[in-house]
């Protein structure tokens, strides 16, 4: 319940402000589950008003963005375009700390009287709905038609009465006393925090976890550990928060975590005081900020998604070759032994009987210590030792050309798997364009491969190279971590001088980091801030700490053939730091 009742009421107190007494000028539905509704302000100012009752992002508020629409417009959207083209908004108001908004609407009909009509939309995840209803309160039609088969508390068809399904056992959190908080919520057999939510209207999990970091109490813990005075001092931080609603002081902010926005929320989160914190001025522009975000990720993580599982299957298949050579390397491992066999049988096997089945010899390579030899009776001793001559001939073969093939193998491995922490961080589509043309070059799809029909496209739009992370350090030095293989070579081998400084995660693939000294000595604040971004943008996922490399770039070399993103160093520091980057600022170049 991520739009709780805090922040619909936030939303509430900004329509008010700005939509009350103006007209609706257009009707539009982009969606099928969602209304673009243009209203012009008493300010004579356009605003846009984006309702959506999709179960997954159940929304309302102010936006400057606009949507495609259908050519034909649907149903629903055709009939309130009957009754509310150029309505006017009388009142917007919320029941309670409810997750539902009423428009209320006045109209002319056709016979040149006025009207009031109601929009009402229900914010309730899977059961989002946007209803319309006279002034009777009885529906007109909904976005989303729910019948009996479909739920048993309430159907919602034309000509239903509408009403708010009963909340059971829930209380409005705006007018809760004591006595009932204490006696209807943490009179619960549960986990403090789920009582909260779980008993008041609105409220959602992390509001109540809010609640109780406010009060100094762990909301997991039982409300059977809660005393007179522990349960009193919990109520007044409760009662604070609320007070914060009826005096409509609402804060928007979005807290911002090592990837990207993790909350939001009307009002200042003191259990996220250690995150970055990004204050709006209003829950639109919260709201529009946030959703943006994070359906960018989606996006792509969704576009990615081919790439990474083409990805994820060569690994396989270059893991699973590794392992076969491995196994075949060690078959060979007895090749010494045939070769000193075929040499003691030559040199003590001229006195052998023809039959025999052993030879037994001081072996002079491991201080004449006995040694039993089988021989194949069938044949004579020095056909026996041109037999193990040939055995280890052929392992020795065997071991060289494995030895080539186990490091060519290996070197792919960690080429794939650089790719594979690449794909992690790739931002937009340049991204995953240098990645794609990565993995054209190396074989690993062919050109002109369409994605949708198992085939990637790759190509090159000119003036949209991918860029790499730029961020500032505490002392104002300039850092560049590379998203790619690409980047890593060209900001180690291009951008660096000799003495700016190079981090990598040890052993592991990753991004490689650049400090620009400009011929200074460094902090050891910003060394340590390099070495993080080094760690949090490698393959170390799960982990506490990660070892880093760090050294001037002029101790850096590129072998010869490798592929992009390979290097050798044998002069380097090293140090172990966390993943934590939140404090460290970053540059939109």
């Amino acid at each position: 319940m991520a739009l709780d009742g805090i922040v619909v009421a936030n939303i509430v107190d900004e329509l008010n402000n700005s939509l009350l007494e103006g007209r609706i000028n257009k009707i539009a539905q982009p969606e099928k589950d969602e209304l673009l509704i243009t209203i012009k302000g008493q300010d004579r100012k356009a605003y846009k008003l984006l309702l959506s009752a999709g179960a997954s992002m159940p929304l309302v508020y102010l936006t400057e963005s606009t949507k495609p629409s259908p050519i034909t417009a649907p149903n629903f959207c055709m009939l309130l375009r009957k009754h509310l083209n150029n309505g006017r908004i009388l009142e917007i108001t919320q029941p309670g700390l409810e997750r539902v908004v009423f428009i209320k609407l006045e109209h002319m009909d056709e016979l040149g009287d006025l009207r009031i009509k109601y929009l009402i939309i229900e914010l309730m995840g899977k059961h989002s709905n946007i209803i319309f209803c006279d002034d009777t309160m009885t529906i007109i039609d909904s976005i989303k038609r729910v019948n009996q088969f479909m739920s048993s508390v309430r159907e919602v068809l034309p000509g239903r009465q509408y009403f708010i399904p009963k909340t059971i056992n829930k209380h409005d959190p705006l007018t809760i006393d004591y006595s009932s908080f204490k006696d209807n919520i943490l009179s619960k057999t549960m986990s403090i925090g789920k009582a909260i939510y779980s008993g008041l209207t609105g409220i959602s999990p992390l509001m109540a976890n809010e609640i109780c970091y406010r009060s100094s109490l762990d909301s997991s813990a039982s409300t059977s550990t809660l005393n007179e005075d522990t349960a009193l001092h919990l109520y007044r931080n409760f009662e604070r928060l609320m007070q914060l609603v009826k005096d409509k002081d609402f804060s928007p902010n979005i807290v911002i975590g090592e990837r990207g926005p993790i909350e939001f929320s009307s009002i200042p989160l003191s259990c996220y005081s250690g995150y970055n914190i990004n204050s709006f001025s209003s829950a639109s522009s919260m709201l529009e900020t946030y959703y943006a975000k994070k359906n960018a990720s989606s996006r792509m993580h969704q576009k990615s998604a081919d790439l990474r599982k083409l990805v994820s299957n060569a690994l396989e298949r270059s893991s699973k070759k590794y392992d076969l050579q491995l196994k075949q390397l060690k078959d060979t491992e007895k090749r010494d032994k045939y070769k000193v066999y075929g040499e003691l049988i030559t040199a003590f096997g001229y006195g052998l009987e023809q039959g025999a089945k052993e030879l037994i010899a001081e072996n002079y390579y491991d201080n004449n210590k006995e040694i039993k030899i089988p021989l194949d009776p069938q044949i004579t001793p020095m056909e026996n030792a041109k037999r193990y001559f040939d055995k280890y001939n052929k392992q020795k073969r065997t071991y060289e050309a494995l030895t080539s093939l186990i490091k060519e193998t290996k070197d792919e491995i960690e080429h794939l798997e650089s790719i594979r922490t690449s794909l992690e961080i790739a931002t937009d589509e340049h991204d995953l364009n240098e990645l794609k043309n990565e993995l054209m070059e190396y074989g690993y799809i062919k050109k002109k491969f369409n994605l949708k029909k198992g085939k990637v496209k790759a190509r090159n739009v000119k003036g949209t190279k991918s860029k790499p992370f730029h961020y500032i350090s505490s002392d104002g030095y300039h850092i560049y971590v590379g998203k790619n293989n690409y980047q890593n070579d060209e900001l180690t081998f291009k951008l660096a001088d000799g003495n700016d400084w190079w981090f990598h995660a040890k052993g592991l693939p990753g991004s490689h980091v650049i400090v620009k000294s400009a011929g200074d000595e460094l902090s050891d604040s910003t060394f340590e801030e390099a070495a993080r971004l080094a760690a949090y943008y490698s393959g170390a996922k799960g982990t506490d700490k990660v070892e880093i490399d760090y050294t001037q770039r002029k101790n850096i070399k590129k072998p010869n053939g490798k592929a992009p993103g390979f290097v050798i160093y044998n002069t380097n520091y090293s140090m172990v730091v966390d993943m934590d980057i939140r404090d460290i600022k970053q540059v939109d170049d």
